[in-house]
């Protein structure tokens, strides 16, 4: 007698999705479909074995006690297969993607990266620069860096915290000498990045500062501009310690009231639960690194003089 046909995966799949989160709309959320898609899917996998999983209003539906247990078994299924393909893949040589804020990249990761690929030459390291928020079930990226403030892991996503996060204002040493005081800064050029336009005000209010409006302010896209509009004396910015360091090291940039530490942290996120070899060795790596990697210098004077 021939058994019969099993249920389509991608019905399976949705089904197992819709169960974890108990709600349509995350489900397709997570599977960057539709709502009446996974609807859909749900129905079809009904059909299909003959037996009601879910049940009660459209807006409120429950698992059945058949669907509870379905849903269980496939979670554990697609667990496996997917500690399966980490375990093949960690049999090859990898490629990872990880998503990280452009400066960092550029200021930080890249000029450490060649430390990694000696002790590491069987992985790939791919950045790709992002400064949005990362879902690890829509971006298709195995980890990110980000600064954020520290929190419990999630369901989705883990975090590692591998560096404090300092930030404090810099320009050019024609513009900004070691003795500057608080009232002739506030009377510079105050530059800003679109992806923080905050800066000025967190800092401020971190080192109990009262700042009044600047009379000229410039905005840049991105850190990086900003900072090396810093480095030419169009005005003074606020960025955190990790994207100038080499520039401060070197003299380029002057930071004549240090850096303030926040509650925010440099992190590595990944999936949470995704078994993955070269993911491991990359985040061991940044928590390393972030251990040896020097933090700003005491200030020869302070906001308060």
């Amino acid at each position: 007698m021939k058994s019969p046909a099993p249920p389509p995966l991608n019905a399976l799949r949705a089904f197992e999705v819709f169960a974890r989160h108990r709600s349509m709309t995350a489900a397709a959320a997570e599977l960057c479909v539709t709502h009446g898609a996974v609807s859909r899917q749900v129905a079809m996998l009904q059909d299909h074995l003959g037996v009601v999983l879910v049940s009660g209003p459209r807006h409120r539906l429950a698992l059945t006690p058949a669907g509870a247990d379905l849903a269980a078994g496939l979670s554990q299924g697609f667990t496996a297969i997917g500690q399966a393909v980490a375990t093949a893949r960690a049999e090859v040589r990898r490629e990872i993607e990880i998503s990280c804020l452009g400066t960092f990249a550029l200021k930080w990761l890249i000029p450490r990266l060649p430390g990694f690929v000696a002790a590491h030459p069987d992985i790939r390291v791919r950045v790709v620069e992002s400064y949005a928020a990362i879902d690890f079930a829509r971006d298709r990226a195995d980890g990110a860096i980000r600064i954020l403030e520290p929190r419990p892991v999630t369901d989705r996503q883990e975090m590692t915290v591998f560096m404090p996060q300092f930030q404090g204002p810099f320009g050019a040493p024609s513009i900004t000498p070691t003795e500057l005081t608080v009232e002739a800064m506030a009377r510079l050029p105050r530059l800003h990045s679109a992806t923080f336009r905050e800066s000025w005000t967190v800092w401020s209010k971190l080192v109990g500062v009262d700042l009044p409006p600047a009379a000229v302010e410039r905005e840049f896209s991105h850190n990086h501009s900003m900072i090396e509009a810093a480095a030419a004396g169009m005005g003074v910015a606020i960025a955190p310690w990790a994207f100038v360091a080499p520039d401060i090291a070197s003299g380029r940039l002057v930071a004549p009231f240090g850096f303030a530490e926040q509650s925010s942290r440099i992190v590595f996120l990944r999936p949470a639960g995704r078994r993955d070899r070269a993911v491991d060795a990359f985040r061991d790596w940044l928590v390393a690194e972030g251990a040896v990697s020097p933090g700003p210098p005491i200030p020869s004077t302070g906001p308060d003089g």
